[in-house]
């Protein structure tokens, strides 16, 4: 494994741990802040943890694509000079916002909180990886499976829709503050779609290694679940704006759009019994064991999600635990699983920790159970918050968040569960990279 990728393979790691440590910090400093407010304010914590996790989410799926993407448009991408100046430049930009929160210097809006003039060269590094990218994928005239596709359309919407997101930093979005939210709800809500691309292109090229089957990435099912996906990506992020005046033909084209989604539900039961099929057979690979478990959390959170797309549902849990619960899940249950198993795959992780198996597998287990509770905690409070606030119409906010604040104890509780399993995981795959002769897992 190159020098740089494994620095960056170890950066993505210490983001992952980071993400952990201050949510867990984050929970219990929302719960007591006379004793957090001091040293760690929830107001400093919170924008640590979902910048620390987005930007885990966002790197661990690059890595992925720089690691194999040699090997399947025949171009080393680990070696090329677009790739090593875009970890370069991301990576001292990612330091420089921790630097700058760490001394309580915020900016920015919801999930990218730190100084706007910081957007900036996380944009030009993006670019430089997409010039490598597509320079390869160009060259390339044989056709290229579906995980191809998905990478190439991930990377070219997240760079969309972060311009989008900054588009506040122009005056004229800020002359109207609702102007500004639908722009913010949207576009957030588009990335979510854009790096879901680049993980979902992992997973489906983890699928093709571990079973050897081509077709996977070539059929036309494939396909259409990939369009339908494309989809969903483009316009079903009218639900994020329900609460917003928005023009009703938005809100009953998203409305549909969403509901296409269905279809997605529809294909995960109907593979139910193939995939337990594949878990009794390959229940012994440790990349596998973290596909298993995100195929459980795209089920759980598909149906939260369509639930949630329901405007008469929307009404209640906009705004409460419950969308909290939704992106946790997600962003846990299916996307830190997938990468997970992805990079467990890259570093051959199944020889180089027979020793530490029975640990690898009670930590697992110890995180899934927990995560489970954790998101089960956060759809109650959701629950309890929306009928206290719109059917009760409680307007103080204290008197409608004490019987909230009980249940949270519990959420609390669980991530610590979650951070646990995690760590100990993240710790053992580091310790898998100690060996000098460590190199990524051939995949040709």
């Amino acid at each position: 494994m190159p020098l740089h990728i494994r620095l960056y393979t170890k950066f993505v790691f210490l983001l992952l741990l980071a993400t952990l440590v201050f949510g867990l910090f984050s929970s219990w400093a929302y719960l007591y802040p006379e004793v957090f407010n001091k040293y760690l304010p929830f107001y400093q914590l919170r924008p640590m943890h979902t910048s620390a996790a987005l930007f885990f989410i966002i790197s661990a799926a690059t890595l992925c694509i720089i690691i194999f993407h040699k090997n399947t448009i025949g171009r080393d991408a680990t070696t090329g000079i677009f790739e090593k100046t875009f970890i370069t430049t991301w990576v001292a930009t990612i330091l420089v916002i921790f630097i700058y929160y760490s001394f309580k210097k915020f900016g920015g809006r919801e999930y990218w909180e730190f100084p706007a003039w910081l957007a900036l060269p996380l944009l030009l590094s993006w670019v430089l990886l997409m010039i490598g990218y597509y320079k390869g994928w160009l060259k390339c005239a044989d056709k290229k499976p579906l995980y191809i596709w998905m990478w190439s359309t991930g990377i070219l919407f997240f760079f969309i829709t972060f311009i989008e997101q900054n588009l506040w930093q122009i005056s004229w979005f800020r002359q109207s503050f609702l102007r500004e939210l639908t722009v913010q709800w949207k576009a957030n809500g588009s990335m979510v779609g854009a790096w879901n691309q680049m993980i979902y292109g992992s997973s489906l090229f983890l699928m093709v290694m571990i079973s050897g089957d081509k077709t996977i990435a070539l059929n036309k099912k494939a396909f259409f679940f990939y369009f339908l996906g494309l989809t969903n990506l483009m316009f079903n992020w009218g639900h994020h704006i329900y609460n917003l005046p928005a023009h009703g033909a938005i809100r009953h084209i998203s409305y549909i759009i969403s509901m296409t989604e269905w279809l997605i539900f529809i294909s995960i039961i109907q593979s139910f019994k193939n995939k337990l099929e594949e878990a009794r057979k390959l229940r012994h690979l440790l990349p596998y064991k973290f596909l298993v478990a995100s195929e459980f959390w795209v089920f759980a959170n598909l149906t939260l999600a369509l639930f949630m797309s329901i405007p008469a549902v929307n009404r209640y849990t906009h705004g409460t635990h419950i969308t909290v619960a939704h992106a946790m899940g997600t962003t846990i249950g299916i996307n830190t699983m997938i990468l997970l198993g992805v990079l467990g795959y890259a570093l051959d992780i199944d020889k180089k920790i027979n020793t530490g198996r029975k640990l690898f597998t009670r930590s697992y287990n110890l995180a899934q159970a927990s995560l489970l509770i954790f998101w089960l905690s956060l759809i109650l409070a959701g629950i309890i918050k929306g009928y206290r606030s719109v059917t009760l119409n409680i307007n103080s906010f204290q008197q409608m968040m004490e019987p909230v604040n009980n249940v949270l104890k519990l959420f609390a509780v669980a991530g610590a569960g979650v951070a646990i399993g995690l760590g100990i995981i993240v710790v053992q795959y580091w310790q898998s990279m100690s060996d000098s002769n460590s190199n990524v897992k051939d995949v040709k």
